[in-house]
């Protein structure tokens, strides 16, 4: 399900991904956290930025699977959660993700 949202996000934006880790974690993860990104967005890359370790976008399967009723249901949360961190990854804020929907 998260290869096929990846896959699924317009090809300019997959072409601009470098050096990024996508993991799923089986378990719940941190409270109140569907999926997380840890890294250095976009946005925020200097000249400076070389030589570090793959930013990372963790999705919380189990958390997922709380608070969704059906398969058809975990698809469109995992889509939305991965759309969701990727936007971190481009500098998006939460405030400006919950404005556009995500």
């Amino acid at each position: 399900m998260v290869a096929a949202a990846l896959d699924g996000l317009p090809k300019q934006f997959g072409d601009l991904m470098k050096n990024i880790a996508v993991l799923v974690e089986h378990d719940r993860g941190p409270r109140g956290l569907l999926g997380l990104y840890q890294g250095v967005p976009l946005t925020s890359r200097t000249t400076n930025y070389a030589a570090v370790l793959p930013d990372r976008i963790t999705i919380y399967q189990q958390a997922i699977c709380a608070i969704c009723d059906t398969e058809a249901e975990v698809v469109e949360q995992v889509r939305r959660t991965v759309i969701h961190e990727v936007g971190h990854y481009f500098g998006i804020s939460d405030e400006r993700l919950r404005e556009l929907g995500w």
